[in-house]
This record gives structure tokens, C-alpha cells and sequence, in this order.
């Protein structure tokens, strides 16, 4: 959810707009070891729900928002929730309600033997709300039908809502299809009318129009496989997904995805042909210890020497140089030591920083780091510039005892950080696209600004897709 929050407003987040329930425990845990509560028995009311109230009001405090969006999750009665909500109605009543606005997503569901839409379950939904002191403003209702005036009234009377505030979120072909979807809805209106924000103009969604329209309307197709160890969970790779939609647009092109978990083409090289053959490229996903590792490798083994478009990413970007160093520079046992604590030629290793920390638990090489790029490469070549700031979440880097042979054998460093020296960007010169990367791309593109790796390597998939189909004719 938070990322798509980041892709539809294209705004970067930071720790404030992420709380989570251990985070909060743990500030509110750490300020009584501190004496801040001066020897006070600690309560989830008022302690908890206090430092709650904090960390919702404190993006509001730099006076930089007009508004402030803050997403409440799972479902009204869970107990999990209490102390949130209890946090949400102390709020309501102190700001105001011209100041805190509270909108309730809720199901309508349609009875196929009846062929009707019910509303029960959204009644009990907000009667459980009332009942932890909190009325909604507006209803936001999940349906996969349209919802007629009859049920917009019913809903009003006994959900204590205007009329024109029952707002109906049909089921969309997209979910870019939504925010028009909502404007058509005037959900818009009717929040600035009842937080009194006065002088709003109408946003300007040309852009995204033009958006939708590429993205429904495409020219070229292409079908690229992502090779990765987490593809039967749907959501695992969601950022991955939504950044070819985003490259795809771009290019009027079609990305189709081709799902290929790594362990499957573990066992013989032709399981590596029969899953690889026929795709445009090939995208090897992040991911964390040795389960899968071989079958990435021999996969990025494959499109190496056949000249299919790559892009690695972070753990991708690890096997990448791992099999450049096993079959071009003759170096049998290479291997990274996450997966091979003793490996003899450790072209990925552990960072020193990180050798000696014992916990694991928020201490990886994380967020924002500066990367320089070389000149006239194929990473300077998309990003059009020689300096960038890429996010990172990793342990494990590059192996620079190793930098000076691996460029003399032809995988270039194409993006080096400027403080540590640490490789970023590794590439391969004869090739038609072959990046990877140690940071997380996909964690940056946006619908407005989709990232330019992704943009040049759809592209170059699509050149040798459609050049070689021409040289065939």
C-alpha cells in the first residue's frame, strides 16, 4: 500500500509515514527505561495511544502538507486495531472535525443466486466504528457492481453519512483506472467541502490521462521473463510489476511477465531452454540466502550467451558477477559467501561493516546512497546524467580484489559509490543489454517519472525483438 501511495503521488517516503505496532511498543518501552514517564504504571490508554497520536501528526508538524494521509489497517473490531482507533477518536475530538476527516472503506457484496447487492455487512462495519466513538464522514464502498441511488440512500440513513458521501469504488481494470474513477465519484469535492479548504482548483491529470491511454492502447508487446524464488506469493515482487507498467507506457509497449522460479531450472540445462526460449528478457529478481541461487545463475549463464536483454537486481546482480567470474574468467568455485561461507574465490562478499554485527534487525546497508556513473556506458546512457542516489537494502557487495580482472575480462563497473568505492552498476560491453544493479530501482518509478533502467531495458528488449524480426522477413 505504502508504494503505491509513492507511485500515485509521486512523492518518496520516509520512516514517518511508516508506524508500525512494534515500533510504537518499543519507543513507548524505551521512554519508561528512560524515566520519562516519572515512575507512572504504563498503559496502553494513555501511553500507547498517545505516541500514536504523535507519529500521525508529525509530517503535519513541518507545515509542508496541506493534508495529511493516514492509512488505518485491517478491519474495525480486530483487536488489533483498538488502541488505533482509540488513538483516531481522541484525535477527531481534538482537532476538530473541519481539521480530521475519517473515511470508511467498506464491501458491498453481490449475491449471485438473488442478483442483488447487500449492504448489511456495511452497516455492522460502521455500528462497530460508532461503537469505538467514531463517525465516519464518508463511506468508500467496494463493489463489483454499480450502486443505485436506492442504495446510496439506505446507506446514508443508517450509516449517519450525507447522501453525497457515499462514494461507490466500482471494481476497476486497472487500478490506475481509480483516481478518475473517484474524481468522477467527486470524492475529491467532498472532502475539501468538509475539511473547508478553500480556493482548491481541479488537478490537472493530463498526464495521466495520457498515461492510461498508452497503457491501454499499446503499439509493440513484449514478454519478459522474472526469475525469482518468491513468485507463488502475488504480491512478492509487486514493486518489479508495477515498474514495467510504468517502463511499458513509456514505450507503448506491453510488458507481459512471465513468472520462472529459479529453483526449477536447477536441475538440467534444458529446463533452463524450455523456460528462457522465446522471451524478449530476462529480469532476475532480489531476494536473500542460497535456495534458488544456482538456478539463477545458469538462467543469466543462458542469456549472456544468447544475447537476450538483462537486468539484475540487487541479488541479481550478485549471480550475475558470480557466473561472469565461474565461465568467462575460468574461476570454477566462485560464489558469494552468503551462500558459501568459505568460498576460495569470494567475488561477493560481506561488507566489512557488517562482519562484525551479531543483530540483524534494522542494521543492513540501507536507503539512499550516491552512485557515480561512467561515462559513455549503458547506465549513463539511460539515466542521461553522471550522478544518481539509488535505495539499497542489502549486507553483501561487490568483492573489489577482484575489480581489476573482472573489467580486464569485460564486465565493466559502470557505477561506483563515491564514499566507499563499493560497486554499484556492473555491466557487460558486448552485449546488447546486460546491467545489474546492487539497489532496488523499482523502489523509485512512479507513473510520472517511471525509473530509466527499467525505461532503457524494455526498450532494448523491444529493439531486438523487433530488429530481428525484420532481418527474419
Amino acid at each position: 500500500d505504502l508504494g503505491h501511495y509513492e507511485r500515485f503521488l509521486n512523492r518518496p517516503t520516509s520512516q514517518a509515514n511508516n508506524v508500525t505496532t512494534g515500533r510504537i511498543y518499543q519507543t513507548v518501552i524505551q521512554k519508561e527505561r528512560a524515566g520519562d514517564y516519572l515512575g507512572k504504571t504504563v498503559q496502553v490508554i494513555p501511553h500507547i495511544t498517545d505516541e500514536i497520536k504523535r507519529r500521525v501528526q508529525l509530517l503535519g508538524i513541518s507545515n509542508d502538507f496541506d493534508i495529511v494521509i493516514t492509512e488505518l489497517g485491517g478491519t474495525v473490531g480486530d483487536i488489533e486495531s483498538l488502541p488505533y482507533l482509540e488513538a483516531l477518536r481522541q484525535l477527531r475530538w481534538e482537532l476538530g472535525s473541519d481539521n480530521c476527516l475519517v473515511i470508511h472503506l467498506t464491501l458491498i457484496p453481490y449475491l449471485r443466486a438473488a442478483k442483488e447487492l447487500k449492504t448489511k455487512p456495511t452497516q455492522h462495519s460502521v455500528k462497530e466504528l460508532l461503537n469505538t466513538g467514531i463517525q465516519p464522514d464518508i463511506l468508500v464502498c467496494r463493489t463489483e457492481y454499480p450502486i443505485g441511488m436506492d442504495i446510496r440512500r439506505k446507506l446514508a440513513l443508517f450509516c449517519n453519512v450525507d447522501v453525497g458521501s457515499v462514494i461507490e469504488a466500482i471494481d476497476a481494470e486497472s487500478i490506475y483506472d481509480v483516481p478518475l474513477l473517484m474524481l468522477r465519484e467527486k470524492l475529491d469535492t467532498v472532502a475539501i467541502t468538509k475539511l473547508r479548504l478553500k480556493d482548491r482548483k481541479e488537478p490537472d491529470l493530463r498526464a495521466w490521462k495520457k498515461f492510461l491511454g498508452r497503457l491501454k492502447n499499446p503499439t509493440y508487446e513484449v514478454k519478459i521473463g522474472l526469475v525469482g524464488k518468491y513468485n507463488e506469493l502475488q504480491d512478492a515482487y509487486k514493486s518489479i510489476h508495477e515498474s514495467f507498467v510504468h517502463a511499458g507506457a513509456v514505450n507503448e509497449c506491453q510488458v507481459k511477465v512471465e513468472p520462472i522460479h529459479s529453483e526449477q531450472l536447477e536441475n538440467s540445462y534444458e529446463d533452463v531452454v524450455k523456460r528462457l526460449e522465446g522471451l524478449d528478457g530476462v529480469l532476475v529478481a532480489p531476494g536473500f540466502g542460497e535456495r534458488g541461487i544456482e538456478g539463477k545463475i545458469k538462467a543469466i549463464h543462458y542469456v549472456r550467451e544468447n544475447n537476450i536483454p538483462f537486468f539484475g537486481i540487487c541479488l541479481g546482480m550478485q549471480c550475475a558477477v558470480v557466473e561472469f567470474a565461474r565461465h568467462v574468467m575460468g574461476l570454477k568455485n566462485a560464489a558469494s559467501t552468503e551462500v558459501d561461507p568459505n568460498s576460495k574465490e569470494p567475488v561477493i562478499d560481506l561488507m566489512p561493516e557488517q562482519k562484525k554485527i551479531t543483530k540483524k534487525g534494522g542494521t543492513m546497508r540501507l536507503g539512499a546512497y550516491a552512485c557515480e556513473l561512467r561515462r559513455r556506458s549503458k547506465a549513463s546512457a539511460a539515466y542521461g546524467h553522471l550522478k544518481i542516489s539509488e535505495r539499497h537494502r542489502h549486507r553483501y557487495e561487490f568483492n573489489n580484489a577482484y575489480l581489476e580482472k573482472m573489467e580486464k575480462a569485460g564486465m565493466t563497473p559502470s557505477g561506483i559509490n563515491p564514499e566507499s568505492g563499493l560497486v554499484e552498476i556492473v555491466e557487460l560491453k558486448d552485449h546488447p543489454w546486460f546491467i545489474g544493479v546492487q539497489f532496488h530501482p523499482e523502489l523509485k518509478s512512479t507513473v510520472e517519472t517511471p525509473h530509466p533502467l527499467f525505461v532503457a531495458f524494455i526498450k532494448a528488449c523491444m529493439q531486438e525483438k523487433y530488429e530481428v524480426n525484420k532481418e527474419e522477413k
